[in-house]
Protein backbone atom coordinates (compact mmCIF):
# COMPACT_ATOMS: atom_id res chain seq x y z
CA UNK A 1 0.00 0.00 0.00
CA UNK A 2 2.78 2.50 0.83
CA UNK A 3 4.60 1.90 -2.14
CA UNK A 4 1.30 2.48 -4.48
CA UNK A 5 0.91 5.77 -2.57
CA UNK A 6 3.79 7.19 -3.74
CA UNK A 7 2.17 7.52 -7.30
CA UNK A 8 -2.13 7.01 -6.26
CA UNK A 9 -1.52 9.81 -3.89
CA UNK A 10 -0.02 12.68 -6.05
CA UNK A 11 -2.61 11.69 -8.80
CA UNK A 12 -5.50 12.07 -6.36
CA UNK A 13 -4.06 15.75 -5.15
CA UNK A 14 -3.79 16.34 -9.08
CA UNK A 15 -7.50 15.77 -10.00
CA UNK A 16 -8.90 17.68 -7.13
CA UNK A 17 -6.23 20.51 -8.39
CA UNK A 18 -7.63 20.82 -11.26
CA UNK A 19 -10.95 22.47 -10.05
CA UNK A 20 -8.45 24.98 -9.89
CA UNK A 21 -8.56 25.81 -13.62
CA UNK A 22 -12.08 24.72 -14.62
CA UNK A 23 -14.33 27.07 -13.11
CA UNK A 24 -14.20 30.74 -13.63
CA UNK A 25 -12.55 32.79 -13.83
CA UNK A 26 -9.69 30.31 -15.29
CA UNK A 27 -12.13 28.34 -16.83
CA UNK A 28 -10.45 26.01 -18.95
CA UNK A 29 -12.99 23.55 -18.96
CA UNK A 30 -12.26 21.27 -21.06
CA UNK A 31 -9.90 19.79 -18.54
CA UNK A 32 -12.87 19.18 -16.16
CA UNK A 33 -13.58 15.43 -17.45
CA UNK A 34 -9.53 14.95 -15.93
CA UNK A 35 -10.91 15.64 -12.41
CA UNK A 36 -13.10 12.04 -11.94
CA UNK A 37 -10.67 10.45 -14.69
CA UNK A 38 -7.27 11.45 -12.53
CA UNK A 39 -9.09 10.29 -8.93
CA UNK A 40 -10.55 7.09 -10.82
CA UNK A 41 -7.38 5.82 -11.52
CA UNK A 42 -5.71 6.82 -8.53
CA UNK A 43 -8.63 5.02 -6.47
CA UNK A 44 -9.59 2.13 -8.74
CA UNK A 45 -8.18 -1.17 -7.38
CA UNK A 46 -8.56 -0.03 -3.45
CA UNK A 47 -10.33 -1.00 -0.85
CA UNK A 48 -13.26 1.19 0.67
CA UNK A 49 -10.94 2.48 3.03
CA UNK A 50 -7.72 2.90 1.10
CA UNK A 51 -9.91 4.89 -1.83
CA UNK A 52 -12.11 7.00 0.38
CA UNK A 53 -8.99 8.37 2.26
CA UNK A 54 -7.41 9.10 -0.82
CA UNK A 55 -11.07 10.94 -1.96
CA UNK A 56 -10.80 13.01 1.01
CA UNK A 57 -7.27 14.33 0.02
CA UNK A 58 -8.48 14.87 -3.25
CA UNK A 59 -11.97 16.68 -2.23
CA UNK A 60 -9.92 19.06 -0.08
CA UNK A 61 -7.62 20.10 -2.78
CA UNK A 62 -10.60 20.03 -4.96
CA UNK A 63 -13.22 22.53 -3.06
CA UNK A 64 -9.43 24.75 -0.92
CA UNK A 65 -8.14 25.12 -5.09
CA UNK A 66 -11.30 27.55 -5.82
CA UNK A 67 -13.36 28.44 -3.18
CA UNK A 68 -10.34 29.96 -1.56
CA UNK A 69 -12.37 33.39 -1.88
CA UNK A 70 -14.79 32.24 1.38
CA UNK A 71 -11.94 33.07 3.45
CA UNK A 72 -10.91 36.80 1.87
CA UNK A 73 -12.83 38.33 5.09
CA UNK A 74 -13.62 35.26 7.73
CA UNK A 75 -10.53 34.00 7.97
CA UNK A 76 -9.48 30.02 7.13
CA UNK A 77 -11.85 28.36 9.78
CA UNK A 78 -15.20 28.79 7.24
CA UNK A 79 -12.81 27.25 4.61
CA UNK A 80 -11.78 24.43 6.37
CA UNK A 81 -15.25 23.43 8.28
CA UNK A 82 -16.85 23.61 4.81
CA UNK A 83 -14.18 22.28 2.46
CA UNK A 84 -13.97 19.22 5.71
CA UNK A 85 -17.79 18.84 5.05
CA UNK A 86 -18.02 18.37 1.35
CA UNK A 87 -14.69 16.37 1.03
CA UNK A 88 -16.77 13.37 3.66
CA UNK A 89 -19.24 13.13 0.79
CA UNK A 90 -16.72 13.61 -1.95
CA UNK A 91 -14.62 10.94 0.14
CA UNK A 92 -17.56 8.48 0.33
CA UNK A 93 -18.82 8.95 -3.35
CA UNK A 94 -14.91 7.67 -4.20
CA UNK A 95 -14.56 4.72 -1.85
CA UNK A 96 -18.20 3.87 -2.74
CA UNK A 97 -17.25 3.78 -6.96
CA UNK A 98 -13.47 1.60 -5.77
CA UNK A 99 -15.85 -1.36 -3.81
CA UNK A 100 -18.13 -1.34 -7.02
CA UNK A 101 -15.17 -1.71 -9.58
CA UNK A 102 -13.59 -4.78 -7.29
CA UNK A 103 -17.13 -6.11 -6.74
CA UNK A 104 -18.41 -5.73 -10.39
CA UNK A 105 -14.77 -7.02 -11.99
CA UNK A 106 -15.71 -4.92 -15.14
CA UNK A 107 -14.52 -6.86 -18.32
CA UNK A 108 -15.48 -6.13 -21.78
CA UNK A 109 -18.72 -4.11 -22.07
CA UNK A 110 -18.93 -4.44 -18.16
CA UNK A 111 -16.39 -0.95 -18.75
CA UNK A 112 -18.93 0.50 -19.61
CA UNK A 113 -21.52 -0.53 -17.43
CA UNK A 114 -18.69 0.62 -14.37
CA UNK A 115 -18.71 3.85 -16.12
CA UNK A 116 -22.52 4.68 -16.25
CA UNK A 117 -22.31 3.51 -12.62
CA UNK A 118 -19.58 5.84 -11.61
CA UNK A 119 -20.81 8.87 -13.41
CA UNK A 120 -24.51 8.27 -11.23
CA UNK A 121 -22.36 8.23 -7.80
CA UNK A 122 -20.55 11.07 -8.72
CA UNK A 123 -23.82 12.99 -9.58
CA UNK A 124 -25.48 11.42 -6.89
CA UNK A 125 -22.73 12.64 -4.59
CA UNK A 126 -23.31 15.90 -5.71
CA UNK A 127 -27.04 16.15 -5.52
CA UNK A 128 -26.87 15.27 -1.39
CA UNK A 129 -23.70 17.38 -0.76
CA UNK A 130 -26.19 20.21 -2.40
CA UNK A 131 -29.04 19.78 -0.53
CA UNK A 132 -27.76 18.37 3.07
CA UNK A 133 -27.06 19.72 5.85
CA UNK A 134 -28.82 22.75 6.23
CA UNK A 135 -29.42 22.96 2.51
CA UNK A 136 -26.29 22.02 1.76
CA UNK A 137 -23.37 23.64 -0.26
CA UNK A 138 -24.89 23.71 -3.68
CA UNK A 139 -21.53 25.02 -5.68
CA UNK A 140 -18.61 23.30 -6.85
CA UNK A 141 -20.83 20.73 -9.24
CA UNK A 142 -18.87 19.47 -12.27
CA UNK A 143 -21.58 21.00 -14.21
CA UNK A 144 -21.14 24.60 -13.31
CA UNK A 145 -17.57 24.35 -14.67
CA UNK A 146 -19.10 24.39 -18.11
CA UNK A 147 -20.73 27.61 -18.70
CA UNK A 148 -18.97 29.05 -21.30
CA UNK A 149 -17.60 25.48 -22.82
CA UNK A 150 -19.24 23.15 -25.27
CA UNK A 151 -21.11 20.93 -22.69
CA UNK A 152 -23.44 23.61 -21.04
CA UNK A 153 -26.50 22.95 -23.29
CA UNK A 154 -26.59 19.91 -21.61
CA UNK A 155 -28.47 22.54 -19.09
CA UNK A 156 -30.86 22.59 -21.90
CA UNK A 157 -31.72 18.71 -21.23
CA UNK A 158 -31.41 18.18 -17.54
CA UNK A 159 -29.88 20.94 -15.81
CA UNK A 160 -26.71 21.18 -13.81
CA UNK A 161 -26.67 17.95 -12.77
CA UNK A 162 -27.37 16.59 -16.55
CA UNK A 163 -23.84 18.22 -17.15
CA UNK A 164 -22.18 16.46 -14.30
CA UNK A 165 -23.38 13.54 -15.36
CA UNK A 166 -22.00 13.91 -18.77
CA UNK A 167 -18.41 15.13 -17.57
CA UNK A 168 -18.12 12.52 -14.90
CA UNK A 169 -19.04 9.70 -17.36
CA UNK A 170 -16.39 11.44 -19.54
CA UNK A 171 -14.12 10.78 -16.98
CA UNK A 172 -14.86 7.64 -16.10
CA UNK A 173 -14.63 6.62 -19.67
CA UNK A 174 -11.05 8.09 -20.23
CA UNK A 175 -9.58 6.26 -17.17
CA UNK A 176 -11.26 3.13 -18.50
CA UNK A 177 -9.25 3.58 -21.84
CA UNK A 178 -6.37 4.21 -19.62
CA UNK A 179 -6.57 1.00 -17.61
CA UNK A 180 -8.02 -1.72 -19.85
CA UNK A 181 -4.72 -2.25 -21.53
CA UNK A 182 -6.48 -5.77 -22.59
CA UNK A 183 -10.12 -4.37 -23.97
CA UNK A 184 -10.93 -5.89 -27.17
CA UNK A 185 -10.81 -3.66 -30.30
CA UNK A 186 -14.59 -3.43 -30.70
CA UNK A 187 -15.45 -2.63 -26.27
CA UNK A 188 -12.80 0.56 -27.12
CA UNK A 189 -14.65 1.60 -30.63
CA UNK A 190 -17.54 1.34 -28.00
CA UNK A 191 -16.53 3.37 -25.60
CA UNK A 192 -14.36 5.75 -28.39
CA UNK A 193 -18.17 5.95 -29.97
CA UNK A 194 -19.90 6.90 -26.65
CA UNK A 195 -17.52 9.40 -26.05
CA UNK A 196 -18.22 10.99 -29.05
CA UNK A 197 -21.79 10.78 -29.14
CA UNK A 198 -21.89 13.17 -25.70
CA UNK A 199 -19.37 15.44 -27.40
CA UNK A 200 -21.80 15.73 -30.48
CA UNK A 201 -24.92 16.10 -28.36
CA UNK A 202 -24.62 19.69 -27.56
CA UNK A 203 -24.19 20.77 -30.92
CA UNK A 204 -27.79 19.48 -32.02
CA UNK A 205 -29.68 20.64 -28.99
CA UNK A 206 -32.34 22.92 -30.57
CA UNK A 207 -32.30 25.53 -27.68
CA UNK A 208 -35.14 27.27 -28.83
CA UNK A 209 -37.27 24.25 -29.32
CA UNK A 210 -40.81 24.98 -27.06
CA UNK A 211 -40.09 28.25 -26.03
CA UNK A 212 -42.65 30.77 -27.05
CA UNK A 213 -41.85 34.41 -27.80
CA UNK A 214 -43.80 36.63 -25.58
CA UNK A 215 -42.24 40.68 -26.89
CA UNK A 216 -39.87 42.15 -25.33
CA UNK A 217 -39.28 44.36 -22.39
CA UNK A 218 -36.87 47.77 -22.12
CA UNK A 219 -34.69 46.79 -18.89
CA UNK A 220 -32.52 48.82 -17.21
CA UNK A 221 -30.14 47.29 -14.35
CA UNK A 222 -27.93 49.04 -12.49
CA UNK A 223 -25.05 48.43 -10.99
CA UNK A 224 -24.46 50.61 -7.63
CA UNK A 225 -20.55 50.21 -6.81
CA UNK A 226 -21.73 49.91 -3.40
CA UNK A 227 -19.57 48.85 -0.62
CA UNK A 228 -22.47 46.90 0.97
CA UNK A 229 -20.13 44.19 1.72
CA UNK A 230 -20.84 42.57 5.78
CA UNK A 231 -18.42 44.37 7.31
CA UNK A 232 -19.30 47.73 5.67
CA UNK A 233 -19.36 50.82 8.27
CA UNK A 234 -21.09 53.21 5.79
CA UNK A 235 -23.09 55.83 7.23
CA UNK A 236 -26.87 54.89 6.57
CA UNK A 237 -28.45 55.98 3.09
CA UNK A 238 -25.13 55.79 1.74
CA UNK A 239 -25.79 52.44 -0.34
CA UNK A 240 -28.92 53.85 -1.34
CA UNK A 241 -27.39 56.71 -2.47
CA UNK A 242 -24.96 55.35 -4.72
CA UNK A 243 -27.41 53.52 -6.53
CA UNK A 244 -29.69 56.69 -6.68
CA UNK A 245 -26.62 58.25 -8.35
CA UNK A 246 -25.49 55.20 -10.89
CA UNK A 247 -29.32 55.25 -12.25
CA UNK A 248 -29.75 59.04 -12.84
CA UNK A 249 -25.90 59.43 -14.05
CA UNK A 250 -26.51 56.32 -16.61
CA UNK A 251 -29.68 55.99 -17.48
CA UNK A 252 -31.45 58.23 -19.62
CA UNK A 253 -35.22 59.67 -18.80
CA UNK A 254 -36.25 58.91 -22.45
CA UNK A 255 -34.94 54.96 -22.05
CA UNK A 256 -38.96 54.25 -22.50
CA UNK A 257 -38.34 51.78 -19.43
CA UNK A 258 -40.45 49.13 -18.76
CA UNK A 259 -38.38 47.73 -15.66
CA UNK A 260 -35.19 49.10 -13.18
CA UNK A 261 -33.74 46.63 -11.20
CA UNK A 262 -31.43 47.15 -8.32
CA UNK A 263 -29.49 44.48 -7.08
CA UNK A 264 -29.79 42.60 -3.21
CA UNK A 265 -29.00 45.34 -0.63
CA UNK A 266 -29.63 47.85 -2.54
CA UNK A 267 -31.14 50.30 -0.48
CA UNK A 268 -29.59 49.96 2.92
CA UNK A 269 -32.73 52.14 4.40
CA UNK A 270 -35.59 50.11 3.77
CA UNK A 271 -38.60 52.41 2.44
CA UNK A 272 -41.29 50.74 4.23
CA UNK A 273 -40.11 52.52 7.49
CA UNK A 274 -37.74 55.01 6.43
CA UNK A 275 -39.72 58.17 4.80
CA UNK A 276 -36.47 59.52 3.48
CA UNK A 277 -36.01 56.50 2.04
CA UNK A 278 -39.41 56.28 0.37
CA UNK A 279 -39.32 59.86 -1.11
CA UNK A 280 -36.38 59.02 -3.01
CA UNK A 281 -37.63 55.68 -4.51
CA UNK A 282 -40.91 57.38 -5.57
CA UNK A 283 -39.21 60.04 -7.17
CA UNK A 284 -36.76 58.19 -9.05
CA UNK A 285 -40.20 55.72 -10.17
CA UNK A 286 -41.79 58.23 -11.34
CA UNK A 287 -38.83 60.08 -13.25
CA UNK A 288 -38.37 57.41 -15.02
CA UNK A 289 -42.12 56.28 -15.25
CA UNK A 290 -41.27 52.66 -14.65
CA UNK A 291 -41.65 50.37 -12.10
CA UNK A 292 -38.28 49.35 -9.73
CA UNK A 293 -37.30 45.96 -8.14
CA UNK A 294 -34.78 46.36 -5.61
CA UNK A 295 -33.04 44.96 -2.59
CA UNK A 296 -33.53 45.95 1.42
CA UNK A 297 -34.12 44.04 4.86
CA UNK A 298 -37.60 44.28 5.96
CA UNK A 299 -39.10 43.28 9.16
CA UNK A 300 -42.49 42.15 10.16
CA UNK A 301 -42.42 42.66 13.90
CA UNK A 302 -39.74 40.56 15.43
CA UNK A 303 -38.47 38.82 12.17
CA UNK A 304 -36.42 39.99 9.95
CA UNK A 305 -36.44 39.19 5.94
CA UNK A 306 -33.94 39.63 3.27
CA UNK A 307 -36.12 40.89 0.71
CA UNK A 308 -37.09 42.33 -2.57
CA UNK A 309 -39.81 44.87 -3.08
CA UNK A 310 -41.72 45.86 -6.27
CA UNK A 311 -41.72 49.16 -6.28
CA UNK A 312 -44.47 51.10 -9.09
CA UNK A 313 -44.75 54.66 -10.47
CA UNK A 314 -47.38 56.71 -8.17
CA UNK A 315 -48.86 53.47 -6.46
CA UNK A 316 -45.89 52.25 -4.42
CA UNK A 317 -45.29 49.00 -3.25
CA UNK A 318 -47.19 46.30 -4.53
CA UNK A 319 -45.54 43.19 -4.10
CA UNK A 320 -42.22 41.70 -2.36
CA UNK A 321 -39.97 38.15 -2.32
CA UNK A 322 -38.32 37.11 1.10
CA UNK A 323 -35.11 34.91 0.42
CA UNK A 324 -36.24 31.65 0.35
CA UNK A 325 -33.02 29.93 1.58
CA UNK A 326 -30.83 32.23 3.54
CA UNK A 327 -27.35 30.99 4.03
CA UNK A 328 -26.28 28.91 6.97
CA UNK A 329 -23.74 30.31 8.94
CA UNK A 330 -23.97 33.61 7.18
CA UNK A 331 -27.52 35.23 7.00
CA UNK A 332 -28.67 32.82 10.21
CA UNK A 333 -27.21 30.40 12.42
CA UNK A 334 -28.58 26.99 12.70
CA UNK A 335 -28.64 24.78 15.93
CA UNK A 336 -26.32 28.12 17.17
CA UNK A 337 -25.64 27.23 20.35
CA UNK A 338 -23.75 24.35 19.29
CA UNK A 339 -21.65 25.70 16.72
CA UNK A 340 -21.17 27.85 18.90
CA UNK A 341 -18.80 26.03 21.40
CA UNK A 342 -16.23 25.84 18.55
CA UNK A 343 -15.80 28.82 16.66
CA UNK A 344 -17.96 31.70 19.03
CA UNK A 345 -16.36 34.96 17.66
CA UNK A 346 -17.44 33.74 14.13
CA UNK A 347 -20.20 32.69 15.05
CA UNK A 348 -21.34 35.62 17.01
CA UNK A 349 -20.55 37.77 14.01
CA UNK A 350 -24.38 36.59 12.37
CA UNK A 351 -25.74 38.38 15.23
CA UNK A 352 -29.69 38.14 13.62
CA UNK A 353 -31.03 35.65 11.95
CA UNK A 354 -32.88 36.16 8.17
CA UNK A 355 -36.09 34.19 8.53
CA UNK A 356 -37.07 31.37 5.44
CA UNK A 357 -39.66 33.37 2.92
CA UNK A 358 -42.39 31.68 1.65
CA UNK A 359 -43.58 33.27 -1.14
CA UNK A 360 -43.34 33.01 -4.43
CA UNK A 361 -41.14 35.52 -6.39
CA UNK A 362 -43.37 35.90 -9.60
CA UNK A 363 -43.89 39.63 -9.97
CA UNK A 364 -46.71 40.46 -12.58
CA UNK A 365 -45.78 43.74 -13.79
CA UNK A 366 -48.15 45.35 -16.57
CA UNK A 367 -48.05 42.68 -19.86
CA UNK A 368 -45.31 40.67 -18.57
CA UNK A 369 -44.27 38.81 -15.26
CA UNK A 370 -40.44 38.06 -13.91
CA UNK A 371 -39.74 36.06 -11.45
CA UNK A 372 -36.48 37.28 -9.01
CA UNK A 373 -34.67 35.32 -6.91
CA UNK A 374 -31.84 36.70 -4.30
CA UNK A 375 -27.85 35.79 -4.46
CA UNK A 376 -26.73 31.82 -3.67
CA UNK A 377 -30.41 30.97 -4.99
CA UNK A 378 -29.69 31.08 -8.25
CA UNK A 379 -27.12 27.91 -7.24
CA UNK A 380 -30.46 26.18 -5.95
CA UNK A 381 -31.64 23.94 -8.89
CA UNK A 382 -35.42 24.11 -7.69
CA UNK A 383 -35.99 28.14 -7.22
CA UNK A 384 -34.96 29.20 -10.97
CA UNK A 385 -36.46 25.84 -12.03
CA UNK A 386 -39.15 26.95 -10.33
CA UNK A 387 -39.65 30.42 -11.61
CA UNK A 388 -39.69 29.16 -14.74
CA UNK A 389 -42.71 26.63 -14.12
CA UNK A 390 -44.73 29.56 -12.10
CA UNK A 391 -44.74 31.68 -15.58
CA UNK A 392 -41.80 33.87 -14.95
CA UNK A 393 -41.07 35.57 -18.67
CA UNK A 394 -37.51 36.61 -17.60
CA UNK A 395 -35.32 35.98 -14.11
CA UNK A 396 -33.98 38.56 -12.00
CA UNK A 397 -31.24 37.46 -10.30
CA UNK A 398 -30.72 39.77 -7.52
CA UNK A 399 -26.67 39.61 -5.77
CA UNK A 400 -24.38 41.05 -3.07
CA UNK A 401 -20.68 40.41 -3.97
CA UNK A 402 -19.37 43.34 -2.11
CA UNK A 403 -18.08 40.50 0.34
CA UNK A 404 -15.96 38.66 -1.93
CA UNK A 405 -14.03 41.37 -3.73
CA UNK A 406 -12.29 40.63 -6.96
CA UNK A 407 -12.31 36.92 -6.35
CA UNK A 408 -13.14 34.37 -8.74
CA UNK A 409 -16.65 34.21 -6.74
CA UNK A 410 -18.61 36.86 -8.79
CA UNK A 411 -17.38 35.04 -11.95
CA UNK A 412 -18.15 31.85 -11.13
CA UNK A 413 -22.10 33.03 -9.47
CA UNK A 414 -22.06 34.62 -13.06
CA UNK A 415 -21.36 31.49 -14.63
CA UNK A 416 -24.15 29.80 -12.89
CA UNK A 417 -26.57 32.44 -13.64
CA UNK A 418 -25.58 32.09 -17.62
CA UNK A 419 -26.45 28.15 -16.91
CA UNK A 420 -29.86 28.92 -15.28
CA UNK A 421 -30.55 30.88 -18.58
CA UNK A 422 -30.27 28.00 -20.94
CA UNK A 423 -32.06 25.49 -18.29
CA UNK A 424 -34.94 28.14 -18.10
CA UNK A 425 -35.66 29.16 -22.01
CA UNK A 426 -36.10 32.47 -20.05
CA UNK A 427 -33.02 35.51 -20.24
CA UNK A 428 -31.61 36.28 -16.95
CA UNK A 429 -30.82 39.56 -15.78
CA UNK A 430 -27.71 38.76 -13.41
CA UNK A 431 -27.64 42.20 -11.15
CA UNK A 432 -24.73 43.02 -8.41
CA UNK A 433 -23.53 45.75 -6.29
CA UNK A 434 -20.39 45.69 -7.58
CA UNK A 435 -20.09 42.89 -10.32
CA UNK A 436 -19.98 41.00 -12.26
CA UNK A 437 -23.38 42.00 -13.67
CA UNK A 438 -24.49 41.07 -16.64
CA UNK A 439 -27.61 39.76 -18.74
CA UNK A 440 -27.32 36.23 -20.54
CA UNK A 441 -30.05 35.15 -23.43
CA UNK A 442 -31.51 31.20 -23.12
CA UNK A 443 -29.09 30.13 -25.81
CA UNK A 444 -26.07 31.44 -23.73
CA UNK A 445 -25.26 34.24 -25.12
CA UNK A 446 -24.07 37.46 -22.93
CA UNK A 447 -26.20 40.42 -24.26
CA UNK A 448 -24.64 42.75 -21.99
CA UNK A 449 -22.34 43.28 -19.27
CA UNK A 450 -19.98 45.89 -16.85
CA UNK A 451 -16.83 46.00 -15.53
CA UNK A 452 -16.27 44.91 -12.04
CA UNK A 453 -16.55 48.22 -9.34
CA UNK A 454 -17.55 50.79 -11.72
CA UNK A 455 -21.20 52.57 -11.24
CA UNK A 456 -22.33 51.63 -14.55
CA UNK A 457 -26.42 49.89 -15.95
CA UNK A 458 -27.37 47.43 -18.71
CA UNK A 459 -30.04 49.20 -20.80
CA UNK A 460 -31.76 47.01 -23.13
CA UNK A 461 -34.28 45.41 -24.86
CA UNK A 462 -34.52 42.25 -23.46
CA UNK A 463 -36.81 39.16 -24.82
CA UNK A 464 -39.66 37.66 -23.33
CA UNK A 465 -40.30 33.68 -23.38
CA UNK A 466 -43.47 31.13 -22.25
CA UNK A 467 -42.83 27.76 -22.53
CA UNK A 468 -40.61 25.13 -20.59
CA UNK A 469 -37.41 23.23 -21.46
CA UNK A 470 -37.03 19.18 -20.90
CA UNK A 471 -35.20 20.34 -17.95
CA UNK A 472 -37.98 22.53 -16.63
CA UNK A 473 -39.94 20.27 -17.62
CA UNK A 474 -38.79 16.71 -16.44
CA UNK A 475 -35.03 17.95 -14.66
CA UNK A 476 -37.10 16.91 -11.41
CA UNK A 477 -36.57 13.61 -12.00
CA UNK A 478 -33.34 13.29 -13.59
CA UNK A 479 -31.62 13.44 -10.29
CA UNK A 480 -34.24 10.98 -8.91
CA UNK A 481 -33.82 8.55 -11.89
CA UNK A 482 -29.93 8.92 -11.47
CA UNK A 483 -30.12 8.36 -7.54
CA UNK A 484 -32.39 5.06 -8.62
CA UNK A 485 -29.68 4.41 -11.02
CA UNK A 486 -26.61 4.67 -8.51
CA UNK A 487 -28.64 2.41 -5.86
CA UNK A 488 -29.18 0.08 -8.54
CA UNK A 489 -25.57 -0.33 -9.15
CA UNK A 490 -24.41 -0.46 -5.37
CA UNK A 491 -27.08 -3.34 -5.34
CA UNK A 492 -25.52 -4.98 -7.65
CA UNK A 493 -22.26 -5.01 -6.25
CA UNK A 494 -23.86 -6.42 -2.80
CA UNK A 495 -25.52 -9.20 -4.72
CA UNK A 496 -22.14 -9.60 -6.11
CA UNK A 497 -20.38 -9.82 -3.18
CA UNK A 498 -23.26 -12.46 -1.08
CA UNK A 499 -22.78 -14.64 -4.02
Amino acid sequence: MIKQLVWRLPLAIAGGLVGLWIFPTEQIWILAPLVPALILLATLGLGFTGATSLGFIAGQAFYISHIEWLSLYLGPIPLIALSTLMSIYFSLGVGLTAWLFKKMKPKRRGWISFSLAAASIWTLREWIGSNFPYGGFPWSRLGMSQANGWFANYAWWGGISAISFVIALLGSLIAVLVLSKGLPRASRLATSAIAGFLIVVPALTPLTWGLEPAGQITVAAVQGNANAGLFSNLSRGTILQNHLDATYQNVPQDSNLDLIVWPENASDLSPLTSAAARAEIEKLTEYYSAPLVFGTITSRGEEIFNSTLLWEPGVGPTDYYDKKRPVPFAEYVPDREFWRQFAPDLIDLVARGYLFGTRDGIYDIDSFSAGTLICFEIAEDDIPRGLAIEGAQVILSQTNNADFGYSDETYQQAAIAKLRAIETGRAVVNISTVGLSAIYLPDGTTLDQVPWFEPRAMVQEVPLFDGWTPATSFGIWFDALNALAAVIAIGVGLFRRSR
